[in-house]
Formats: structure tokens, C-alpha cells, sequence
């Protein structure tokens, strides 16, 4: 499963799930749209295809690729290449519709993402060892520490990066 930025405004005026299911109807074959809007479809080597726009405004996706022998008998096949490379051009450009973004866009918000993750789980770190090694700390910091740390790695499991200011602030407790 994957997530993507999203430009800001474009799932509204795209029209939400609804919007989106008939943007992929645009690129794949055999689309399906469930009452949520959320789609499934396939193409080519994408044996499936699964999306929805989340609640965090993501554009979320679960794509089956086509792999092993099944994937040399699709290529092998006549004009398997091309549909191969196909599949790959219309994933692309669905994508690029379905954000807003070019894929060099995605690439860099995918590495803020990433970044922004890395910091959380390093103030994470770094405030539990403060916390071990200090011995003037109040059970007070502790506990506002604890209860923050708790919401980060919330965040963290849902797929949302803690924001900078978030951060710091855990950072600066102790």
C-alpha cells in the first residue's frame, strides 16, 4: 500500500472517491467503485489496482503486479512488451492526475515525508534518553513527555508526519 501527496483543492475538484473512480476508468479496465467511491481496477501487468483519497487528503493505493512465471508468459506473449510498458504509462499518468504532481514531485514530497518521519522518531529517541540521564527532570516533564511521544507514534502509525513545531517542542521539553 502506498500514499501520495495530494495538491491542495485538487480531491475537491476532482469530486472526491467518486471523481476518482471515474478517473481510473479513464486509464484501467474493469473499474469497480464501491458506495465509499473507493475503486478497484486492473491493466496489463496491473493485475490490481485498489485507491481512495484519505481522510489526511492522501491519494491511497494497493497495487498486485503481475510476477514470476505469470509476468514471463504476459511478456512473452504477443505484444507483451508493449502492453507491459502500457500498463506502466497509463500508472503514471493516472497518477499524475489523480495528485497533481509529476513523479519527480511525488519522488521529493515522498523524501519531506520521509524526513519528517525521521526527525520524529529521533526526538523520540532522544528525549528517552534525556529522560533516562538526567536526574532533574519532574515527573511532570516525564509524564507531558510520555503523553506526547504517545500522540507522535499515533501519528506515525497512521501514516501522518508530526509537523516541525510538534517536534521541537517535544525536543525542548528537557
Amino acid at each position: 500500500m502506498e500514499r501520495f501527496a495530494v495538491k491542495r483543492g485538487l480531491e475537491k475538484s476532482i469530486g472526491g472517491n467518486a471523481g476518482l473512480a471515474k478517473l481510473a476508468a479513464q486509464h484501467f479496465e474493469n473499474v469497480q467503485a464501491n458506495a465509499e467511491g473507493e475503486f478497484q481496477a486492473s491493466f496489463g501487468l496491473l493485475s490490481n489496482i485498489a485507491g481512495c483519497y484519505t481522510d489526511q487528503g492522501k491519494l491511497q493505493v494497493d497495487v498486485v503486479q503481475l510476477k514470476g512465471s505469470d509476468l514471463e508468459t504476459f511478456l512473452s506473449a504477443d505484444g507483451g512488451r508493449e502492453k507491459a510498458m502500457e500498463s506502466r504509462r497509463r500508472w503514471s499518468a493516472f497518477l499524475d492526475e489523480a495528485t497533481g504532481y509529476t513523479a519527480k514531485q511525488r519522488g521529493d514530497k515522498a523524501k519531506e515525508d520521509a524526513k519528517k518521519f525521521a526527525k520524529a522518531k529521533s526526538a523520540i529517541k532522544m528525549i528517552r534518553k534525556s529522560i533516562d540521564m538526567s536526574t532533574t527532570v519532574t515527573q511532570e516533564t516525564i509524564d507531558k513527555a510520555e503523553s506526547m511521544i504517545a500522540e507522535f507514534e499515533e501519528m506515525i502509525e497512521r501514516g501522518e508526519a508530526p509537523s516541525e513545531g510538534k517536534v521541537k517542542k517535544l525536543s525542548e521539553l528537557v
